[in-house]
């Protein structure tokens, strides 16, 4: 059974964050300090609610107003951050029908926009959130400098306020310990490398973001090309490092990856760092050739990263129609695991 070579074998999702904040309103730190926070935060959230839906349905969600558990639903998803969280008695989130488009209200920033796409694509969500950003400048003008650029809460979103992060599956890289050189270059470049779940999270089931730190005396050609470039390495290096994993450790290797399948479909318990660990096995499996998924490969590691997120502790509780303790928690993500690999007939 042939290897993967592709680049969708390596590149999960791209997504392009900006940062703005309206000129004639306190930014959010000094709202919630405001007598008028409340009146103010709502006129945010109105006019900008009122100029998407000109383009896109989008679900609105005011902090205030959501449930612990939805707002931990919506967390997993990458939907919300926790800083809107904290910021629940001013903030809000608007998100797409298909989730590919959140845009946060009254975080550290009055908008974060954000665009996901499946793969690597950053010209595609680039000019994806460009064309919301145009669209809600219309509503309030931005806080702009002509030194400083775009004006953020935070000093490192200044200029552009653009961050583009690309996640990546990088086993080979990460277990064959070369992560450990990688990084101080890219830091050089002036990005950084976090893990599945951003920062200070470790690098559960080889993924880990890619993305830009500097946003200050750099144009959005420029970040997006420093990017690009540095995930084209990284990908290149997998693709050769997978390569020299499986002829030096072949038996070893598809003993390995195997056995994480028959985990994942026999098993009865299943903690979240366990499942994390045994289906990045059956990725890799995949990508190396050790299953049957023929043509399909790319779409079936797709289908292991959409149930990787599906089976994050609130996501489970939401379809489960009921909170579960932990230990509940591990019952069912073992039950759905297994149904969904054997349906997708790697080993057919």
């Amino acid at each position: 059974m042939s290897q993967l070579t592709s680049f969708e074998s390596v590149a999960v999702s791209t997504r392009i964050r900006l940062a703005r904040n309206f000129k004639d309103y306190p930014f959010p730190g000094r709202l919630l300090k405001d007598k008028h926070a409340a009146e103010q935060a709502h006129e945010i959230v109105r006019l900008i609610a009122a100029e998407l839906e000109k383009i896109e349905d989008f679900a609105l969600y005011e902090m205030n107003a959501v449930s612990e558990e939805r707002a931990a639903f919506l967390t997993e998803r990458y939907l919300i951050s926790r800083d809107l969280i904290r910021n629940r008695a001013i903030s809000a989130a608007l998100v797409s029908h298909d989730e590919s488009i959140s845009v946060m209200l009254n975080e550290e920033d009055h908008v974060r926009e954000q665009y996901f796409t499946h793969g690597f694509d950053l010209k595609r969500a680039y000019e994806r959130i460009a064309g919301i950003d145009d669209v809600i400048s219309e509503s309030i003008p931005f806080a702009f400098d002509d030194t400083f650029g775009y004006l953020t809460a935070c000093p490192t979103n200044l200029g552009t306020g653009l961050r583009a992060s690309v996640m990546l599956f990088l086993p080979a890289v990460s277990r064959r310990g070369y992560m450990r050189t990688v990084m101080p270059q890219l830091t050089r470049l002036g990005l950084t490398v976090r893990g599945a779940f951003g920062e200070g999270s470790g690098s559960e089931g080889d993924l880990f973001q890619v993305s830009n730190e500097v946003t200050l005396g750099v144009s959005e050609g420029d970040i997006l090309s420093v990017v690009e470039q540095s995930v084209g390495y990284l990908v290149e290096m997998e693709l050769l490092e997978r390569a020299r994993m499986k002829a030096e450790e072949n038996v070893a290797l598809e003993d390995r990856v195997r056995r994480a399948y028959g985990v994942l479909t026999n098993c009865r318990v299943l903690d979240e760092r366990e499942f994390m660990r045994r289906v990045a096995d059956v990725k890799l499996g995949i990508a190396l050739g050790y299953f049957s998924a023929g043509g399909e490969g790319e779409e079936r590691m797709r289908d292991l990263d959409a149930l990787t997120m599906s089976m994050r502790p609130a996501n489970i509780n939401r379809m489960n129609g009921a909170p579960l303790d932990t230990r509940g928690q591990d019952i069912y993500r073992a039950e759905y695991t297994g149904n969904a690999i054997r349906g997708m007939q790697l080993e057919s």
